[in-house]
């Protein structure tokens, strides 16, 4: 007989995020200047998260690799071409309204996925230095790290608990354990 310390997750249902359930939303409601522009690829956006494949794969981000929700699908995100094209070849400030409303995306999934805001944030990479206020097209990108487009996203931990617990909780639990 074999002991398992492994912890099962019930599987959540996938979250289907309109344009109105988005502006409904208390963030969502702020970004209808990205929703009202045409130029904008926030519809492929939308499409993209429905996916109850790339929902699990945030979920796994937070749960087994310790990273941002949208660790886990960030990499996918970038190399959907309307969501590259526009965010090398537009101004920077468009393309970061369009990038803080896929944080409000992620969140409003998270959250109805049954997890909450940590209030930390977690790298996805290292940004380029260039001057700031640089208006150039494509200027806002990173030179290492997980993604190209995007620095920081929101940590996020289950509302009824996380199933594993951190390094760090180890370290603690076993220097206190220890006598350290």
């Amino acid at each position: 007989m074999s002991l398992s310390t492994e912890r099962v997750q019930p599987m959540p249902r996938t979250v289907r995020i309109t344009r109105k359930t988005f502006m409904d939303d208390r963030q969502g409601r702020t970004f209808a200047d990205v929703l009202g522009d045409p130029g904008q690829p926030f519809d492929e956006v939308l499409s993209f998260f429905g996916s109850a494949e790339r929902q699990r794969r945030m979920e796994d981000a937070e749960i087994h690799h310790d990273r941002a929700a949208l660790a886990g699908v960030v990499r996918e995100l970038e190399a959907q071409p309307a969501v590259d094209q526009f965010l090398a070849s537009k101004d920077p400030r468009r393309t970061k309204r369009l990038r803080q409303a896929v944080g409000v995306l992620v969140r409003m999934i998270m959250e109805q996925r049954g997890w909450q805001k940590t209030g930390k944030k977690g790298s996805l990479g290292v940004r380029v230095h260039i001057a700031k206020g640089t208006s150039t097209p494509g200027a806002y990108h990173n030179t290492g790290g997980l993604a190209f487009w995007f620095l920081r996203a929101e940590r996020y931990e289950r509302i009824d608990g996380m199933p594993f617990r951190s390094v760090k909780e180890r370290v603690e639990a076993s220097t206190r354990s220890n006598g350290e």
